[in-house]
């Protein structure tokens, strides 16, 4: 089962991420960060994550790109994310 809890302090927003993450939830995460958009600084924390598809593990990249902040990646998020991300 996947949840996500919000919480905010000023303008920093931090998404808690738990459970296992799949392609159908991207969608749903990709609405809900385009939501918070503007001046607020967002994190995605990933302690609870157990599980990521290759669909997820893109996504993450791409929201480190943009200047998500990942807290608490597990190392094999870490070290996927990095592979799909070299060249």
């Amino acid at each position: 089962m996947f949840k996500i809890q919000r919480s905010a302090n000023g303008k920093l927003v931090v998404f808690t991420l738990s459970g296992r993450i799949e392609a159908t939830s991207v969608a749903e995460l990709q609405k809900l960060l385009g939501s918070e958009a503007g001046d607020h600084s967002l994190v995605l924390d990933l302690n609870e994550v157990r599980l990521v598809d290759r669909d997820v593990v893109s996504f993450l990249a791409s929201c480190e790109a943009k200047g998500i902040t990942l807290a608490n990646c597990p190392a094999y998020i870490r070290e996927w994310i990095e592979r799909e991300t070299t060249p």
